[in-house]
């Protein structure tokens, strides 16, 4: 059976009432239990959702109580008149000012505890970019000692197959 609760206890209890009107006590029986489950289980449900609301009713209160007393305190202590003038001040000795003035020394050697960041550091001169090699035939890859052996000649071919497409193709 679907549908919320209500509808399963009407559902059955019409059930119930179709099965009493043909005769089958039992099947009136077994519908009527199953009706009067559903009723205690919606009714239990029921009561849990009170439980809750009422707790959370009860917070609501709490939290508005506490914010009244919070704002009375607030105008409480707004309302009373604060003399400043009237407490002891303390004598403050006037500090020397470091030479310099405010001005942090860099230079000292010692650790000063900054941390050294990319913009404090000196400028560097670029590396100039760097050539890409040349790639290697596959012939060159498989075999490294014709490689070595053959000498200028065949890196001269794999030069050449790198420089046009086509070449490539012709010299595997």
């Amino acid at each position: 059976m679907r549908g919320t609760p209500q509808q399963i206890i009407e559902k059955y209890n019409q059930l119930a009432r179709d099965a009493q009107l043909s005769g089958d006590r039992v099947a009136t029986e077994n519908f009527q239990q199953h009706a009067e489950h559903y009723t205690r289980m919606l009714a239990e449900a029921q009561r849990e959702i009170e439980a809750r609301r009422e707790q959370q009713e009860q917070q609501y209160r709490d939290r508005q109580q506490q914010q009244a007393e919070a704002r009375s305190e607030r105008q409480d202590r707004s309302a009373a008149p604060v003399d400043q003038g009237a407490a002891p001040q303390p004598d403050v000795a006037p500090t020397p000012t470091p030479v310099g003035g405010d001005v942090i020394d860099m230079d000292g050697g010692g650790d000063s505890g900054l941390v050294e960041t990319p913009e404090s550091k000196p400028e560097t001169k670029p590396k100039p970019e760097r050539k890409p090699r040349a790639r290697r035939s596959r012939k060159a890859e498989a075999n490294p000692e014709d490689t070595a052996a053959s000498g200028s000649a065949k890196t001269d071919e794999a030069a050449k197959a790198n420089d046009s497409p086509g070449a490539a193709e012709a010299a595997e």
